[in-house]
């Protein structure tokens, strides 16, 4: 994705504060909390899947504005986008993108967790041909 300044790319280690920032706005609301950055950035970076490569990001005008993390096994552990870029297809664009990765990587399916509750979430996913299992 690449249009009027809006760049999907491959997620880079100097994303990492940024992403922290995006995280923690979006856990404001509820649904789960975000701990510091150094605690964060050192798990996710150390957990035994993590992927760099399954990981992608969304920048208009070189900012940071939303992102993708995944496991190696094919599960989505996190999808932010920055609640005044949302509804735009940003979101949309960044799973698709991992759709392609884990399917060129030889995966049958991409997991995900959800809370029972998060209506818009669930809506999004099964808007891309996600289901409940």
């Amino acid at each position: 994705m690449q249009s009027s300044g809006t760049v999907l790319s491959v997620f880079t280690a100097d994303d990492a504060a940024n992403a922290h920032v995006l995280m923690a706005r979006a856990y404001a609301d509820g649904g789960g909390s975000v701990g510091p950055f150094d605690a964060w950035w050192s798990a996710l970076s150390s957990d035994a899947e993590y992927d760099p490569k399954a990981m992608f990001a969304i920048r208009e005008g070189g900012r940071l504005v939303g992102f993708v993390h995944c496991w190696s096994s094919g599960f989505i552990k996190d999808l932010v986008v920055a609640p005044e870029h949302q509804r735009q297809g940003l979101g949309r664009a960044l799973v698709l993108r991992v759709f392609e990765y884990f399917t060129a990587a030889g995966r049958e399916q991409v997991r995900l967790k959800v809370l029972r509750d998060n209506d818009k979430a669930i809506a999004f996913y099964r808007s891309l041909g996600m289901r409940n299992v």
